[in-house]
């Protein structure tokens, strides 16, 4: 079994080639994927939550280096599927595990490997060309004796399946530990090429989406034991606000949140707005540092109802 620690020989010498690819982290939900997304890319591209199952778009981040770029594509996590949107997001993960270079499955290191990592590590072993690696995450929240246990068990997971993991990093993208090793050994498995987005680009996510996910994240601060799934968010119209002086540019967007029931409207909006104010307060700031620009944002609460359920619904909020 060959773990990679930061002693280890760096996998590239310099004047190599420059490689340029994708790689998609898989695993539970919650199992770490976005958060080191996140650390890699250096900056905030995809969702982050406490709570399985927010990431629901297909999120690019790029990692650029002088010998390679990097495309890390966030999936939403693999899980039995309990309803129409369940099955689709299914088969986005399935499609895109074909489509890349590389798939870095995400287990953390203070959790023993359970059902959902199997049912996952199962479905790997039916890709056979795409290399794999194993990312220990959370090793933060683990202590030695415990990591040692999980590396030798994931290990293990392999053998029984009959594939032998390309690498098994342990990382903790909270504590910026290993997140640099990572990177280092994702991209040999890349293929040679130029860059395929120009340098300053981070996601190739529509700028909707991403505001759509900051503003849904923060809405589902707070509530998500009582609505961890309902919630959908559609920004309408982002427009510059006419009549502003150059060096005092403003955008106006307006973005509705949707939920299933009537009865959650209450828990969105709060006592006389409060909640609804705070969620517009806490998204807006991240939506500014997002795109350098102030914003000016207007919410509004809407009830689509069983919205999962009904493949139109679906559509019309973009899945």
């Amino acid at each position: 079994m060959s773990v990679r620690t930061q002693s280890s020989e760096p996998p590239e010498s310099s004047g190599a080639p420059h490689r340029a690819g994708f790689a998609c982290f898989v695993g539970r939900p919650n199992a770490g994927k976005s958060t080191l997304t996140n650390a890699l890319v250096g900056q905030k591209v995809a969702i982050t939550a406490n709570q399985p199952q927010t990431t629901r778009h297909t999120v690019r981040g790029i990692v650029h280096r002088a010998d390679a770029q990097l495309i890390l594509v966030d999936t939403p996590g693999l899980h039995k599927p309990r309803t129409l949107l369940g099955e689709r997001l299914n088969d986005v993960v399935r499609t895109t595990w074909a489509e890349v270079d590389v798939i870095g499955f995400c287990l953390p290191a203070n959790e023993k490997l359970g059902p959902g990592d199997r049912f996952i590590a199962k479905e790997l072993a039916s890709i056979k060309k795409t290399p794999k690696i194993a990312i220990v995450t959370k090793t933060d929240l683990a202590d030695s004796k415990t990591l040692a246990e999980q590396l030798i068990a994931i290990d293990q997971l392999g053998k029984e399946l009959g594939f032998e993991w390309a690498e098994i990093v342990p990382v903790s993208a909270v504590a910026d530990q290993q997140v640099g090793l990572l990177a280092d050994l994702l991209v040999p498995l890349l293929p040679e090429g130029p860059a395929l987005y120009p340098e300053g680009d981070l996601t190739d996510e529509p700028e909707q989406v991403m505001v759509a996910e900051l503003i849904r994240e923060a809405a589902l601060e707070g509530v998500r034991d009582e609505l961890p799934h309902s919630i959908a968010v559609v920004v309408e119209e982002m427009l510059p606000r006419e009549d502003r002086p150059a060096d005092k540019p403003l955008l106006d967007i307006h973005a509705f949140v949707y939920i299933e029931r009537p009865s959650q409207k209450g828990i969105i909006i709060g006592p006389k707005g409060k909640r609804l104010k705070e969620v517009g307060i806490k998204s807006r700031k991240q939506i500014e540092a997002l795109l350098g620009t102030p914003v000016f944002l207007d919410l509004h609460v809407k009830v689509a109802k069983d919205w999962q359920r009904d493949p139109r619904q679906l559509r019309k909020l973009g899945f």
